[in-house]
């Protein structure tokens, strides 16, 4: 079970730090929200809505140490989970990385990202870089770093005229997502 917090608690930090780089750094409250098929992928068992709040209202010192009291909820198996203002400081004052999600938000801000110009990004960063062109209709294509330990997350892509809007997915979400 503790696996599975850990990875919970890794993908909530890497959320905030997405928002933190998207948005900026507000100290406050930020609620990110999860089907339960999801929170079952971090745990690897399926689990009944009642089962997963079990779990999540036993989040063990680990997390609440640096995520701080974490509330969680649910309705009609979508959960929320909220992250209090000193845990949403904790990531900014400690999360870093290579640069490359910045420089991610920065290219897909602009009118002139590109899939071209994706693929230099992401292979300025990795030495295995996946493609896989969707056939769903939410997304077009996908871009995946096989060699980024800390990075295990599938990036899809959608373009929609002249920009292009990107959402990512662990490599669980991802297999539900094209299955």
């Amino acid at each position: 079970m503790q696996a599975g917090y850990e990875r919970l608690a890794k993908n909530l930090m890497d959320f905030i730090w997405e928002e933190q780089i998207k948005l900026g750094y507000r100290r406050e409250v930020i609620r990110l929200y999860f089907p339960l098929t999801s929170l079952c992928h971090f745990f690897g068992r399926q689990m009944s809505e009642e089962e997963m709040l079990d779990v999540l209202h036993a989040l063990p010192e680990t997390v609440t140490r640096t995520l701080g009291n974490v509330r969680c909820s649910s309705k009609q198996g979508r959960f929320c989970i909220e992250i209090p203002e000193e845990g949403v400081a904790y990531v900014h004052a400690n999360m870093h990385d290579d640069g490359f999600l910045e420089e991610l938000v920065a290219l897909v801000q602009t009118h002139d990202c590109s899939r071209e110009k994706l693929l230099t990004l992401f292979s300025k960063y990795s030495q295995a870089v996946e493609i896989q062109d969707m056939q769903d209709a939410d997304f077009d294509y996908a871009i995946h770093c096989k060699d980024r330990e800390n990075d295990p997350y599938y990036y899809c892509f959608h373009e929609e005229g002249c920009h292009i809007i990107y959402h990512r997915f662990t490599p669980e979400d991802y297999a539900d997502l094209i299955s």
